[in-house]
């Protein structure tokens, strides 16, 4: 297996989540519009602005956080509580305690970052785009 990467779907919201997610981790975001594929000519107007596929490489870490809005005449069902969780490790405390407080505003805290038994600091929020994160930082790995 070469990898494995989290691909978030969204409802319409995919440029500006991914914009925000720029803002917080850096990296230059690729964006393929559904008006921008061969089938776009076919779709109505309000579904060719819609982002089909966009990536945004993790600086230093080899990984991806790619995602997309539905296709058309599609849609994500939030629930309450999600069944997954993107899972970041970080590099140190200060980095941890950056990207908690960035991908947190807006959106709410599930567990404030702090010293648990299996870390030196973990914390859980779920962002203003209804997407499940944890913050992970261990000095010893």
């Amino acid at each position: 297996m070469k990898s494995v990467n989290a691909y978030l779907m969204f409802n319409g919201s995919a440029e500006e989540a991914f914009t925000f997610y720029q803002s917080v981790f850096g990296g230059e975001l690729q964006l393929i519009r559904f008006g921008d594929m061969s089938e776009g000519a076919n779709l109505p107007d309000e579904a060719k602005t819609l982002v089909a596929h966009t990536a945004l490489p993790l600086a230093g870490t080899g990984q991806i956080l790619m995602g997309s809005d539905c296709p058309p005449g599609q849609t994500v069902e939030v629930p309450q509580r999600p069944n997954f969780t993107v899972c970041l490790e970080v590099s140190d405390r200060d980095e941890a305690e950056r990207v908690f407080g960035a991908l947190s505003a807006g959106g709410s805290i599930d567990m404030h970052l702090a010293t648990t038994e299996w870390t030196e600091l973990f914390g859980m929020l779920t962002d203003k785009f209804s997407i499940p994160w944890m913050i992970d930082y261990n000095s010893a790995e």
